[in-house]
C-alpha cells in the first residue's frame, strides 16, 4: 500500500484495493490503520519535471561541530529554498538540498550558508539530473 502511495498520493482506495488484490473496506481498514498508528503522517505534492527543469538545484554539504547543529538546523529550515535536510555521518555533518531560479540566488544562498556561525566548511555540487525521486 505504502508503495501504491509513494506512486500515487491521491490514488483511490478502490483502485489500492483492486491493486492490492482485497476487499475495498480491507484497503481503507489498513490506510486508516497506517494514519492513525502514525506510519502515515500527510501527503505531499511532487513538481512536474517541467516546472523543476527551470530550477537550479544543489547539494550543499555542511561540516560543523556537535554543538553548532541545533542553531544551524534551526537557521536551515528557515530558507524557503531549502526541499530537504540531513545530518549525516562522514567527513560532512549536514547535508542540504536547496532550490533557486538562477545561479547567482545559488551562490549567495551558499554564500549566506557558509557564514552561519558553526559552519566550518561547504562544499556544493549542482544537481544536473534526477533519475529516480520517490
Amino acid at each position: 500500500m505504502i508503495a501504491l502511495l509513494r506512486e500515487n498520493g491521491r490514488m483511490a482506495v478502490s483502485e489500492m484495493a483492486r491493486r492490492l488484490h482485497v476487499s475495498r473496506t480491507a484497503a481503507q481498514v489498513r490506510l486508516e490503520k497506517l494514519e492513525r498508528t502514525g506510519v502515515i503522517t500527510g501527503y505531499g505534492v511532487r513538481l512536474s519535471l517541467s516546472f523543476t527543469k527551470r530550477e537550479i538545484r544543489a547539494l550543499v554539504m555542511i561540516k560543523s561541530p556537535a554543538s553548532s547543529r541545533a542553531s544551524i538546523e534551526a537557521r536551515l529550515i528557515k530558507i524557503p529554498q531549502l526541499t530537504s535536510l540531513f545530518f549525516i555521518s562522514g567527513v560532512f555533518d549536514i547535508a542540504v538540498v536547496i532550490a533557486t531560479q538562477s545561479v547567482e540566488d545559488l551562490d549567495i544562498l551558499i554564500d549566506k550558508i557558509g557564514m552561519f556561525d558553526g559552519v566550518k566548511d561547504t562544499q556544493s555540487s549542482i544537481i544536473l539530473s534526477t533519475k529516480v525521486e520517490r
